[in-house]
């Protein structure tokens, strides 16, 4: 199944369990019962989707085998539209200024993604695409250009769709969208699974160092939420690596398509949770289901699906759902 048909079954699935939704929740509201209601609802959902609902929120859709995911995709080429008409500087490998693989490196770093500095070394990392016919946003597309050749290609652009692709072309130009003629290479380069221990490590240690959180807790955290990936998106709006909602990373100030940015924020947000709270499960019941929701029930909110995100995380952690505050 493509990846639009598979898109196109889930949510076929989604609206046949949504339209008997209201008959459900009827038969449930008499009791009272929020958390019946909710289970209601839930199970429902459960049923009628192919997809499984990951905790915290639902994931994006399943796409074809060797095709990097689309919220992955869909990051890589926002990023590289945020330094449309940045200038070209021989070199540059900054905002102030890029050259073509100098662009690539910095795009791919934001995501947490190390390529080399050079265009013929960033056409030996990844996976070889076969024709441009195969490509996907975020894949690389390099080309002989004026200091290079087929096999050590001298310049390189991101692929956005449609035969286009993003670059800093030569001085005097600013980075731009550019028809994406003919490579003579495409790479792959969006990892297949997340980002890796070696490179989630210091950014785990950094939050923890700044704010008391565990590294267990942070990386449990990264891990069900977004499976290490940072550029998930849920379908419920949820984003980057920590999943945090646009309108938390804008109150915390980072980017959460950023790992060291989401991790950060996430570390405070939990921190915060933890000292109103005064333990771990309640923060982390705050994280799924929000601040208020354990405010009113005193406690862990009885909702079947955070309750289960709760043991997920700890499980993980290797820790105890007893497990008392670990901040100052």
């Amino acid at each position: 199944m493509s990846g639009v048909a598979a898109i196109q079954d889930w949510m076929s699935s989604v609206h046949a369990a949504m339209s008997s939704l209201p008959e459900a929740l009827a038969a449930a509201a008499p009791s009272g019962n929020f958390a019946v209601v909710l289970d209601a609802a839930l199970s429902l959902l459960d049923a009628g989707t192919a997809t499984p609902v990951p905790s915290g929120a639902p994931g994006p859709a399943p796409t074809p085998a060797g095709a990097p995911a689309p919220a992955r995709a869909a990051a890589v080429v926002a990023q590289a539209e945020k330094l449309l008409g940045v200038p070209y500087l021989y070199g540059g490998a900054s905002p102030s200024g890029f050259d073509c693989s100098g662009l690539v490196q910095y795009v791919y770093g934001q995501l947490g993604v190390a390529l080399p500095r050079t265009s013929q070394q960033q056409a030996t990392v990844g996976a070889p695409v076969s024709s441009l016919a195969d490509a996907q946003p975020g894949d690389l597309v390099f080309y002989a250009g004026s200091d290079g050749t087929p096999s050590a290609p001298g310049h390189v652009g991101i692929y956005i769709g449609h035969n286009e692709m993003i670059d800093a072309p030569y001085t005097g130009a600013s980075v731009r969208i550019d028809p994406a003629g003919t490579p003579v290479a495409i790479r792959r380069i969006l990892p297949a699974t997340g980002l890796s221990p070696q490179v989630l490590a210091p950014l785990f240690a950094a939050a923890s160092a700044s704010t008391g959180v565990p590294v267990s807790v942070l990386s449990a955290v990264a891990s069900v939420e977004s499976n290490d990936s940072p550029t998930a998106v849920s379908t419920a709006g949820a984003e980057g690596l920590m999943q945090l909602m646009p309108q938390t990373a804008a109150a915390l100030g980072v980017d959460p398509f950023v790992p060291a940015q989401a991790i950060d924020g996430a570390a405070r947000l939990l921190a915060a949770d933890l000292r109103r709270f005064g333990s771990l499960p309640a923060a982390l019941a705050a994280y799924n289901a929000g601040a208020g929701a354990v405010a009113e029930a005193g406690g862990l909110p009885p909702y079947r699906q955070t309750t289960a995100y709760v043991q997920q995380v700890l499980d993980r952690a290797g820790l105890s759902a007893t497990t008392p505050r670990s901040t100052a």
